[in-house]
C-alpha cells in the first residue's frame, strides 16, 4: 500500500527519477492516483467495449458474460492485471477526489445494461435494474479481493465463465416471480 513505500523506493524500483516523477505527479499520493485512473480507464474500456456488442436479443447470460469479461480475463491472466483490477476495486471503495469524472463512463456502462436487462427482465423498474447492475460490479470487485480469488487465479477462463456468469446473470435477474 501507499503508506508502506516512498516515493523515492517507487522510482528506484522502476528506473525512474524522483526528481521526474515530483515534477510530473507533485506527490507520492498523485501518482498512486493516476495510476489507479489509469487502470480503471482500461477496464472501463474493456467492458463498455464488451457490453457496446450486445443487440437487443442478447440473453442475460450474455450480458453476464460481457459485464464480468474484464474481470474473468485478468483472474485467469493473473500477475499484474489481476493486481490492477484489485487495486481499482480497493480504490472503489473509498474513491479519490476527483473520480466524478468517470460518471458518465460508468452511466454508460449501465444504460448499456440496463437496455439488455429491460429486454429480459419484464416489469422491473430503471432503479431497481440499476441496482442490479451495481451489485454485479460490486460482487466482482469483491471476487477479485476476497481469499476466494486464490482458488479463481488457477482457473481458465472457460472455467471461470462457466463458474462466475451463472451468478452474475442470477443477479442481473432478481427475484423469480413463479
Amino acid at each position: 500500500g501507499e503508506d508502506g513505500v516512498t516515493l523515492r523506493e517507487l522510482t528506484d524500483a522502476a528506473g525512474a527519477n524522483v526528481a521526474a516523477v515530483s515534477y510530473h505527479f507533485g506527490s507520492l499520493q498523485s501518482l498512486c492516483d493516476a495510476a489507479v485512473e489509469h487502470a480503471l480507464e482500461r477496464y472501463l474500456d474493456a467492458q463498455q467495449e464488451a457490453l457496446t456488442t450486445l443487440g437487443p436479443d442478447s440473453t442475460l447470460e450474455a450480458l453476464a458474460a460481457a459485464f464480468a469479461r474484464p474481470m474473468m480475463r485478468a483472474l485467469a491472466a493473473g500477475g499484474r492485471d489481476l493486481q490492477l483490477f484489485r487495486i481499482v476495486s480497493r480504490a472503489a471503495l473509498d474513491p479519490p477526489q476527483g473520480w466524478d469524472r468517470f460518471d458518465a463512463r460508468f452511466e454508460a456502462i449501465r444504460a448499456d445494461a440496463v437496455r439488455v436487462l429491460k429486454a429480459n427482465v419484464s416489469g422491473v423498474k430503471n432503479r431497481e435494474l440499476i441496482l442490479r447492475v451495481r451489485c454485479g460490479a460490486g460482487m466482482l470487485s469483491w471476487l477479485a479481493l476476497a481469499p476466494v480469488s486464490a482458488d479463481l487465479v488457477t482457473m481458465s477462463e472457460k472455467r471461470l465463465e462457466g463458474l462466475l456468469v451463472p451468478i452474475i446473470a442470477g443477479a442481473f435477474r432478481g427475484a423469480s416471480s413463479d
